[in-house]
């Protein structure tokens, strides 16, 4: 079995004893007792594997909460000077400040500022911040809110189609390079998928990367090569988006499911995060009673997430258990959250639905993201992004937040069409993220390189809106 399936595992949970240590916050003593456990030859193969990526996962977290208390509270009042300890503890009890225990004391996470800055706009409007990101409130050259304009044509004319041309590239920072180093580098690239065509791999740096089928779940051109000197690894691609709308209101009142047998693929469990806990199942089966319409189900799981979960920036998902879970319990996420408990509440209810991850590609803005897939007799496949949802009720756009159920825009890059799956050129060691790829993935011939140790980059070289054939 390969290291990252390890992860797999992950929900048989912890013996006691080390559990109260991770939680306290003693990672040497967790890990040390983890180690006397696998010395041993009582364990099963199956808690070998778990303990083997939990100990790696604990070794790990320090990394995602750096701050203490006070630091937190200082690096607020650099942007609010009159922003009190209260107000602080009051984002801590409600999860806007997220925080672990490391020997006791509280350690905050270190995207927090920038989570609270994205999830409340009052708060940003303090501190005198405007990210950049996805759910665009840019406007058009017509004037219009970008995603709202792309939406309505999309209900005007059935779809919308994007020319798209990214430049990505990852380099190892100078402090982690070592001369004569042997690399293996993973860069995600445009997938084969119903919504995209002409996928063009225009430049590869260094020559000699090998693309993988267009096919592939999580597709990436990989090189494997000794490096005499630090340098970019690059790829310049180019595609076309298609964005096509489906009237999910409409489809609705057609009923045409009750004539259809829905299908049962993409309806399994797969652990440690689409698992059909007994807490899910409850959940799923309240937001569902009385509801046969799997489009109607799908719809109030979309709902649930949308209208009642905060955005959150969050760690890591290498160190994180039980993800779609914990967001039902928790209430807050990313979008590759969101997706994942989207994803978990339809196979929990009989509707197929995968995972789909790449980039959003707008024409200022590049960056990560991830959404859902469902399917639904006789329509096909159809869209969900909760978190364009929930970022169009923090603008109080109900139309677009309703747009984002059974569409999507035609300002994406799908690299992956699968959550947790190997690359075509497997990793030998851990990765930095074993479930998905976004920005790229470095290893040398001792170990996975952690994201503090490269750097990743992605630019719009082109976004151009295609005129109807």
């Amino acid at each position: 079995m390969h290291i990252n399936d390890a992860f797999r595992y992950l929900n048989m949970g912890l013996p006691e004893d080390i559990l109260r240590r991770k939680l306290y916050g003693d990672i040497e003593g967790a890990v040390r007792l983890i180690d006397r456990r696998l010395s041993g030859e009582l364990l099963s193969q199956e808690m070998r594997f778990n303990l083997t990526a939990q100990r790696e996962m604990m070794l790990r977290m320090p990394d995602d909460y750096p701050y203490t208390g006070e630091e937190a509270l200082a690096l607020i009042r650099e942007h609010i000077p009159d922003f009190t300890e209260e107000e602080f503890e009051e984002r801590v009890d409600v999860g806007r400040i997220g925080f672990i225990y490391l020997n006791g004391e509280r350690r905050f996470f270190n995207r927090f500022f920038s989570s609270l800055c994205k999830s409340e706009p009052a708060f940003a409007k303090r501190a005198k911040t405007n990210l950049p990101g996805v759910e665009s409130a840019q406007r058009g050259s017509a004037g219009e809110a970008r995603l709202d304009r792309s939406a309505e044509i999309m209900r005007k004319k059935g779809k919308i189609s994007n020319r798209i041309r990214i430049h990505a590239g990852v380099r190892i920072k100078d402090e982690a390079f070592e001369p004569g180093m042997f690399v293996r580098v993973h860069l995600p690239v445009p997938a084969d998928c119903e919504q995209q065509s002409e996928i063009v791999i225009e430049k590869i740096s260094p020559e000699g990367g090998k693309v993988s089928p267009a096919d592939a779940l999580q597709r990436t051109v990989c090189w494997e090569m000794t490096l005499t000197e630090n340098q970019e690894f690059y790829v310049e691609y180019s595609y076309v988006h298609t964005a096509k709308y489906h009237d999910v209101e409409q489809m609705q009142k057609e009923e045409l499911w009750k004539n259809c047998r829905q299908p049962d693929f993409f309806t399994e469990e797969e652990s440690p995060h689409i698992v059909f806990s007994t807490y899910i199942r409850k959940l799923a089966e309240s937001l569902t009673e009385g509801v046969e319409d799997p489009l109607e189900k799908a719809r109030r799981f979309y709902d649930y997430i949308t209208l009642h979960m905060k955005y959150s920036f969050m760690p890591a998902y290498f160190g994180m258990d039980n993800i779609a879970e914990n967001c039902a319990k928790n209430f807050t996420g990313d979008c590759g959250v969101f997706a994942l408990l989207f994803v978990t509440l339809c196979r929990c209810a009989g509707i197929p639905a995968c995972w789909q991850s790449g980039l959003t590609a707008e024409p200022d803005f590049c960056g990560a993201h991830d959404w859902a897939r469902f399917y639904v007799e006789p329509y096909g496949w159809l869209y969900a992004d909760p978190s364009y949802g929930t970022g169009a009720v923090r603008l109080g756009n109900e139309e677009r937040r309703k747009f984002y159920f059974g569409n999507l825009d035609a300002y994406r890059m799908v690299a992956n069409n699968a959550f947790q799956v190997p690359f075509t050129i497997e990793k030998e060691h851990w990765r930095a993220d074993p479930y998905d790829n976004q920005l790229g993935e470095i290893e040398t011939d001792s170990r996975g390189l952690r994201y503090h140790e490269y750097e990743r980059s992605q630019k719009i070289l082109l976004c151009e809106e295609l005129e109807d054939d």
